[in-house]
């Protein structure tokens, strides 16, 4: 977060995105200003240095310091108390620096996008991330469903021909010229036949679970863009130029 504010402060660029890890890791990054923030104020670091500012302190709570020093090792505490001591000495800095970095990821200037797939573990992640950026007043611009299946899958008529192609696995003589014209044996055509209709059903499910998955996703974020599952993996230009028609195509509202 410091280095995103050095970044920003510079003036050097137009646009700087940061790539966080899964959403409960990102929200641990989004709330370390605060929590160092916290730190300086907090009862746990004026307990540990206090001894060492104030004299009638330290007489009274010598006893305790000589049996922490047994258990934990000669001058621990003191060390300890010492280091936070000369750290304390930057808590103006510090304190200054955390603000200005909350004020940034709370800017208008500032965009959250949260990524998912339609899976069902995935979206839970999603939505509470969403969740956490509204409870925290950070500004989620977009929300980007990856690796979804194409919404034709979904039709009515799709699902009808995957049942005909399944009933014609029950027919002789359909079979019989498919075997003949492929050069294959019955059994086998009649296996394919079924498979590949049952296979596809299966699919035409899990499209409809995504579509409901999607509904409920669309409403954390204004907008939703869609990048379907695609032919090969993003592993040159070609392939990236073809994911941004989807970000910017048909698919986004």
């Amino acid at each position: 977060m410091e280095q995103l504010y050095e970044l920003h402060a510079s003036g050097r660029y137009d646009l700087v995105i940061i790539d966080t890890p899964p959403s409960r890791n990102a929200l641990d990054l989004l709330d370390a200003p605060g929590r160092m923030r916290e730190f300086f104020g907090s009862r746990l670091l004026k307990w540990i240095t206090v001894p060492y500012r104030s004299r009638l302190f330290t007489m009274a709570s010598r006893p305790f310091y000589q049996v922490a020093d047994r258990v934990l090792g000669s001058r621990f505490l003191q060390d300890i108390a010492e280091f936070f001591i000369l750290f304390q000495t930057m808590e103006a800095g510090f304190v200054a620096r955390a603000g200005e970095v909350e004020r940034l990821l709370t800017d208008d200037r500032t965009t959250f996008v949260v990524v998912s797939t339609l899976e069902a573990a995935p979206v839970r992640e999603a939505r509470y991330l969403a969740d956490e950026l509204h409870r925290r007043q950070m500004p989620l611009g977009a929300l980007v469903l990856n690796r979804t299946l194409p919404a034709a899958v979904r039709q009515p008529a799709v699902a009808k021909a995957a049942n005909g192609l399944r009933a014609v696995a029950d027919e002789k003589a359909a079979v019989k010229r498919l075997a003949a014209a492929s050069s294959a044996t019955e059994a086998d055509v009649r296996h394919v036949l079924t498979e590949v209709a049952d296979r596809f059903r299966d699919v035409t499910v899990v499209a409809g679970r995504e579509a409901e998955r999607r509904r409920e996703l669309e409403s954390a974020a204004p907008l939703t863009a869609v990048v379907p599952t695609m032919p090969s993996d993003v592993h040159d230009l070609a392939s990236l130029l073809l994911m941004g028609t989807h970000l910017l195509g048909d698919g986004s509202r």
